[in-house]
This record gives structure tokens, C-alpha cells and sequence, in this order.
């Protein structure tokens, strides 16, 4: 059955409709709550407050978009929410599994010399603070430009603008990204 069908039979009051949508949706909402928290306990609570602020508002949601665009941008505002709070607070993000879905894992090569698992470990570490450094519009459009594959279009839908601004946060994300990473580039 496909999302609508399923909404629809919550909407009608079967509790176990909204178990599929949940089971259905919740690894994604997962892999893009880790990526924009950073850790995943974090990202495991931004899952959970996801599909609870989903559930509560399903009667606001439009039957012409996507559920799973709906459920993103959810998820996405969820993020933001705790990775502002964070930082009021002043925490710093830390993984806690940073091999996870990573794109800079050393699990890629059978045994990594010590070198180069030094060198990731900057890298990751680098990474991750300038992430930090990003604007909420940027950061949500870099990890879901080039960590989960979206088209500029579809980044546009979930931040709620139009392609051409959500084309330019992922490029304003990616220059400041690589002004981060530039020592690293030369120090090889």
C-alpha cells in the first residue's frame, strides 16, 4: 500500500497503519537525523519526536505532496531544534560511532596504515566542527544534497523554498566545507 493509502487508513483511526508509515520511513529519518546530529542517540530521540510530531499533525498534512517529503522536513526541524539547543548550551558535536554510514571511514580499506587512520581521524574531526560552523539552511542542504542523494528540487521542497535558493545554500555549505579542509589538502 502505498503512503496515502496508509495515511488515509490512520486518519480512519487504524493505529497500525501509522506502525507501517513508521517502520516504513523510520531507517531514512534515522540515517538524516544522525547525519545532522552528528551522534546517534541523539539522532534515535529526533526519530521519535519525528513521528510523534507527525502523528500529531497528520490531519494538517496535504494529500498532493509526498508523505515521505513531509516526514523529512519534520525530521529535518527536529534536528535543527537539537542541534541549536546544543548549541545555546555550548556542547560540541561528537559521534558516537563515527564509522557509521561515514563517508570518511577507514573501514573502506582492509587495514589502514596508521598514517592515513590519523589523517581520517583530522579529516572526520575537521569535518565535523565545520559542520558545526553551518547555517541551519546549508547544513540541512548539504546532507541532503550529498549525503542522501536529493535532487536540488527535492532539497528545495524540504526546506520550503524555491530550487535556485536551495541550490545556493548547498553551494555556499560545500565553499565553506572546503576552506575548512584546505590545510589537510595541502599537508599531504
Amino acid at each position: 500500500m502505498t503512503d496515502l493509502a496508509m495515511v488515509a487508513r490512520v486518519r480512519a483511526g487504524d493505529a497500525d497503519a501509522y506502525r507501517v508509515l513508521v517502520e516504513r520511513h523510520s531507517r531514512t529519518l534515522f540515517r538524516l537525523a544522525y547525519r545532522m546530529t552528528g551522534n546517534e542517540h541523539d539522532a534515535e530521540d529526533v526519530v521519535q519526536e519525528s513521528f510523534l510530531r507527525a502523528y500529531r499533525q497528520l490531519g494538517r498534512f496535504d494529500e498532493r505532496a509526498s508523505f515521505g517529503t513531509w516526514l523529512y522536513r519534520i525530521a529535518v526541524n527536529c534536528s535543527l531544534d537539537l542541534v541549536r539547543a546544543r548549541k545555546r548550551r555550548g556542547e560540541i558535536t561528537a559521534s558516537a560511532d563515527p564509522e557509521m554510514d561515514d563517508p570518511l571511514s577507514t573501514a573502506a580499506a582492509p587495514d589502514p596504515a596508521p598514517d592515513r587512520m590519523a589523517m581520517s581521524g583530522e579529516v572526520r574531526e575537521r569535518l565535523s566542527g565545520a559542520m558545526n560552523e553551518l547555517s541551519a539552511s546549508e547544513r540541512t542542504a548539504f546532507v541532503l544534497r550529498h549525503f542522501e542523494g536529493m535532487r536540488i528540487e527535492e532539497v528545495g521542497r524540504v526546506l520550503g523554498c524555491q530550487p535556485g535558493a536551495a541550490k545556493h545554500s548547498v553551494f555556499r555549505a560545500v565553499q565553506k566545507l572546503r576552506r575548512a579542509l584546505e590545510p589537510l589538502g595541502s599537508a599531504r
